[in-house]
């Protein structure tokens, strides 16, 4: 599958080294330094090329897109139309602008990503946790969590956080991200390692709208 990524920092770039691994096509966009750009580019490998945000969003038939919170609204309008394309979003809201009083900030961005058949995910653990972990195997494997309005959107994703080494586990719908979403705390899951044996009961909770069961313990 073909993936733009927009802004491969510490998240974009670890999703590139995974997938890229995985045998898909990247195209990276979105940096102040378009020489360290390439190099991370060549380090990855040759399915991995360089261009600017518009050019990844029309080469990937999936955009992440990972730039820090506040450089979204400079991000945004270089991206071109996002009609129709699935979206990975990976960001925090850490920063302004922020969500309105009672929204998500998928929905927020949901809302701002014109278009998009837009999905959130990669976000609720450090870049170097995520590189850590992303070749575990069996019931030892980290869940990336997911969320999103466009179910078929969250099947391809779900494909690729598997490519990536991870259990991609659906909370459900934009609406029922503020588990997944920063800060820190308890009631959440966001950076919180999970595996698969117990996000089960977490999804249960969501869906019924009760509290989150406390946060596993992995020796």
């Amino acid at each position: 599958m073909k993936v733009g990524i927009v802004g491969a920092g510490h998240i974009g770039g670890g999703i590139a080294r995974q997938l890229a691994g995985a045998g898909h096509e990247l195209m990276l966009a979105f940096s102040r330094d378009q020489e360290t750009l390439r190099a991370l580019a060549t380090s990855i490998g040759p399915t991995v090329t360089v261009g600017t945000p518009a050019e990844a969003v029309a080469f990937g038939e999936v955009v992440v897109i990972s730039v820090p919170w506040p450089v979204l609204p400079e991000a945004l309008p270089q991206l071109g139309s996002l009609a129709g394309k699935i979206v990975i979003d990976t960001t925090n809201q850490f920063g302004a602008p922020q969500p309105p009083e009672g929204r998500t900030a998928a929905q927020f961005n949901a809302e701002r990503m014109a278009g998009a058949r837009y999905t959130k995910s990669f976000n609720t653990l450090t870049a170097a946790f995520q590189a850590q972990t992303a070749t575990r195997t069996g019931d030892d494997r980290i869940v990336q969590w997911l969320c999103g309005d466009d179910a078929e959107a969250k099947s391809i994703v779900a494909g690729l956080i598997t490519d990536a080494g991870f259990v991609p586990i659906d909370l459900g719908g934009t609406a029922d991200a503020a588990v997944m979403e920063a800060p820190r705390r308890a009631g959440a899951v966001y950076g919180e390692e999970y595996r698969a044996a117990d996000a089960t009961a977490v999804v249960d909770a969501v869906a019924e709208g009760k509290p989150i069961p406390a946060t596993p313990s992995y020796q």
